[in-house]
């Protein structure tokens, strides 16, 4: 570990500390409402700041006027933005699933595939059906106010993962529970700094546009880089998280640019498309075009684990003990900050092999 890395760490973890005093959001207190308790001890958050309407310290159920609802016996719904394809999504359905059987509560749960007008459809949907919390996962930044109005008319609670929405916290939505984005690019660049020894030409594999989530996770990367003087940025293009995109465009970028030397996917699934790419066209993949994603699925740290790869920033989904935990304390009248942040880990060379069981 760097000099740099090692500050960071200490800062990351500081941090930490200083956010779970101020927040009372720790993994034993997540544990403590919910039967779920060793999932909630491997996932510790930090609630990062952010004013809430309500109240200087966080949203609450009496002061917002809402009902209170006990999650034992609730129906609760879920709205899953995409296809449960990819692992991520799995692991993120099947937390809340888990979740909810372990509050007693009863989970219904939509998916967009997709298509922002049918995540809004699906959650007034569910609203209709009376459910009376729910967790979107949403799929874009924006168009989903007509969903989150329709909740607040009917004064139900809208905690949201993964994604953060271009709407009012304790207002539009109670919470948004995720990463923290622009960390994940950082971290990318510095485990990509390490591999390439600080020198080479990289492409970037952009997530879909019009997502935060790929602002964020490319203007940390591309400032981060900066550090190292002797890494370029030769190409950027967007492969919509999407394992056949990463492998068609990176086979595109390799014919347009025969002369790149390492790749930083935004998400694991590009990764992986991108590896078989350079694997056609006769390249070593992790040796002569090193590899560097952000998820953490078991695919990405197997080719981790068989030297196919270079690093791995894991972005966890293991939101339900979070989720429902955030849900608990609004109906208690504890306040619930503006963001709640989830732990990320980091899979190396180094320790690919030890941790592949805990990847998703």
């Amino acid at each position: 570990m760097s000099m740099k890395t090692s500050r960071r760490t200490t800062v990351t973890a500081l941090a930490l500390a200083v956010g779970l005093a101020a927040a009372g959001c720790s993994s034993s207190s997540a544990g403590s409402t919910s039967g779920g308790t060793a999932a909630a001890a491997a996932n510790p958050t930090v609630a990062s700041s952010g004013a809430a309407s309500a109240s200087a310290d966080g949203c609450t159920a009496s002061a917002l006027g809402y009902p209170k609802i006990s999650l034992k016996g609730a129906k609760v719904g879920f709205s899953q933005s995409e296809p449960e394809t990819a692992a991520f999504r799995i692991a993120e359905t099947k937390s809340m699933v888990d979740e909810a059987a372990a509050q007693g509560a009863t989970l219904i749960k939509t998916n967009a595939n997709s298509e922002i007008a049918k995540q809004v459809t699906d959650i007034q949907g569910m609203i209709n059906q009376g459910v009376q919390l729910l967790i979107v996962a949403p799929l874009n930044s924006d168009g989903l106010q007509p969903a989150f109005d329709a909740a607040r008319a009917k004064k139900i609670p809208v905690v949201t993962v993964d994604r953060l929405v271009n709407s009012k916290a304790c207002t539009d939505y109670l919470t948004f529970i995720g990463s923290d984005f622009v960390s994940q690019g950082k971290r990318a660049a510095d485990a990509m700094i390490k591999q390439t020894g600080g020198t080479g030409k990289v492409a970037i594999l952009l997530g879909s546009s019009g997502n935060g989530v790929t602002t964020d996770r490319t203007s940390g990367f591309v400032d981060e880089i900066k550090t190292a003087p002797g890494i370029q940025v030769v190409a950027q293009q967007t492969a919509n998280f999407a394992r056949t995109d990463g492998q068609t465009v990176m086979a595109s970028l390799l014919q347009a640019h025969p002369d790149i030397t390492a790749v930083y996917a935004e998400n694991d699934e590009m990764g992986i498309g991108a590896e078989t790419a350079i694997a056609a066209a006769g390249k070593t993949p992790g040796k002569d075009i090193k590899i560097v994603s952000v998820d953490g699925t078991h695919d990405a740290v197997q080719l981790l684990v068989d030297g196919k790869y270079n690093g791995v920033i894991e972005s966890n989904p293991r939101f339900g003990p979070l989720a429902f935990k955030a849900l608990a304390d609004f109906e208690n009248d504890t306040p619930v900050p503006a963001k709640i942040i989830i732990s990320n880990n980091e899979y190396t060379p180094d320790n690919a092999s030890a941790n592949l069981s805990k990847s998703f």
